[in-house]
């Protein structure tokens, strides 16, 4: 799965980075997450179900944020294994600016 995007929202960067560092939005932030349960202040535990055509799997793995510069972003890196479905691992780099009309 590859996903991609540049999204304005139109709030405070302080209030974007909080939400962004809540476990109920990261939950939903994530494809398929089932269960987002933070273990440390950057690390959580994930269960996520994925549907591959006619074949659906869920994973049970780790969530970490790493390279953590406040209030300007993050990397989110996960991974999990899924039984004989296998493994999955992915990464997103996270990255908040201004927008240039203030929004």
């Amino acid at each position: 799965m590859d996903m991609s995007g540049e999204y304005v929202i139109a709030a405070p960067r302080a209030t974007v980075w909080a939400a962004l560092n809540d476990t109920e939005v990261l939950k939903a932030c994530i494809p398929g997450c089932d269960e987002l349960t933070k273990t440390s202040d950057t690390t959580m535990e994930a269960k996520v179900t994925q549907r591959i055509g006619p074949v659906k799997a869920r994973f049970a793995g780790a969530v970490e944020l790493v390279n953590i510069d406040a209030p300007a972003g993050y990397t989110i890196r996960g991974e999990g294994k899924g039984g004989v479905a296998g493994f999955a691992k992915g990464s997103a780099e996270v990255v908040l600016a201004d927008a240039p009309d203030g929004g």
